[in-house]
């Protein structure tokens, strides 16, 4: 037998699934969930611009995970790098007038398929549940 504990992640293995197979209707889109997940994070950030790195840590990935992510989404023209003037290490990773649009474009069906998920789950649990999260590390704001 497992942990009570165990079982909780195995189960949130499971949904990650689960939910990324319902988010597959976003291709008419030209997105995969991933996608969606990085062009939210840009479009609400600070100057819709974040350093490579801190992108990565945002969304849970590593370095190279982020940039075989992002190679894609650089070709179809929603990203775009932009260089920082002050230190020539350091790049952002910028979402275009063509990713934004999209990004809106997009955020209407997640938010279709959302309530297709969640239609009948309540508030008061999903505070809860999402608090739950947000502690364990799932803290995309």
């Amino acid at each position: 037998m497992i942990s009570t504990e165990l079982l909780f992640l195995i189960n949130i293995n499971k949904l990650q699934s689960v939910i990324s197979r319902k988010f597959d209707s976003l291709s008419v889109h030209g997105l995969g969930f991933n996608d969606f997940v990085i062009l939210y994070i840009l479009h609400s950030s600070s100057e819709s611009r974040m350093r490579r790195i801190d992108l990565a840590e945002k969304t849970g990935l590593t370095a190279s995970g982020i940039t075989r992510l992002l190679n894609p989404l650089e070709k179809i023209g929603l990203i775009a790098r932009e260089a920082n003037e002050r230190d020539a290490r350091v790049s952002y990773v910028v979402i275009t007038p063509t990713g934004k649009k999209i990004f809106e474009e997009a955020r209407l069906s997640a938010e279709h398929i959302t309530k297709e998920i969640l239609s009948s789950k309540k508030g008061k649990s999903l505070k809860m549940i999402n608090e739950l999260l947000y502690d364990l590390g799932g803290n995309i704001q």
